[in-house]
């Protein structure tokens, strides 16, 4: 795992934005084409927005499949995580290929058809960010290790839920869905490279937990540190309580 730390937000999109998009050009030229999974939440906007921007992505050669997704929740809903990547980079980029979940269809079967599509061939990145109890995807602790599921339904933690309020996504708690599909944590690993999106101050204690604590199912991004092309983007305040003397921000350098 490589980790870089940018001095602020929109930095660390840039950086994240040209990672992302150099692994989609590399796998066009050297496949003719590139397989990507794609992430939501607030942490992802800016990056998402620069990543539209990128030059030269032959966007046509693109095939997208969706890292998460709430059950029980209409497409057209604000919280939505279909709405929110059709919006922010299937319709800015043309993408073609795409593979949503379906929160409204029976889960189980929704599992098995996108976990075929999902597993015909690799992934070439996988854009991850990371939740305030230290999730990966909608992993929440203690997250499941071991299936070999591609896609997985799981029950959702409070602490979770309650990130979806503070973010402004619902505006109680009991309006957010108990459960959710998501991409199962031996799936994202199976990636030939991942781009961790990560900023703001709230990340910073799950930060430490999963950069500097044990690799355990309690901190489910902390799995990330076994994957060798896996590259962390933190700013300055996600960064903020990690002890690591080696990570120097703005310096370029990766620990």
């Amino acid at each position: 795992m490589r980790i870089q730390v940018l001095s602020d937000s929109q930095s660390l999109a840039r950086a994240a934005s040209d990672e992302a998009a150099s692994r989609i050009r590399a796998a066009i030229a050297t496949r003719g084409r590139a397989r990507i999974v794609a992430a939501t939440g607030t942490s992802q906007i800016a990056f998402l927005d620069a990543l539209v921007r990128a030059p030269d992505v032959d966007w046509s050669r693109v095939e997208m499949f969706h890292l998460d997704e709430y059950i029980g929740l209409s497409a057209d809903h604000p919280a939505s995580f279909r709405r929110y990547l059709l919006e922010r980079l299937v319709r800015p980029t043309g993408i073609a290929r795409v593979h949503l979940i379906d929160g409204d269809r029976e889960p189980a079967e929704v599992c098995r058809a996108l976990g075929r599509e999902l597993t015909a061939a690799p992934i070439d990145v996988a854009f991850v960010g990371v939740g305030e109890n230290g999730h990966l995807a909608f992993n929440d602790p203690p997250a499941d290790f071991a299936t070999e599921q591609p896609y997985l339904v799981v029950q959702l933690d409070e602490a979770c839920r309650r990130q979806q309020v503070g973010e402004g996504w619902f505006t109680s708690l009991d309006q957010v869905p108990q459960q959710a599909i998501t991409m199962s944590i031996r799936q994202i690993l199976k990636s030939q490279a991942i781009v961790a999106v990560v900023p703001e101050a709230r990340k910073a204690a799950a930060v430490r937990m999963c950069v500097e604590g044990l690799v355990s199912p309690t901190a489910p991004a902390s799995i990330l540190r076994t994957h060798s092309e896996t590259s962390v983007f933190l700013d300055g305040e996600s960064a903020a309580l990690l002890r690591r003397a080696d990570l120097e921000v703005n310096s370029g350098r990766q620990a």
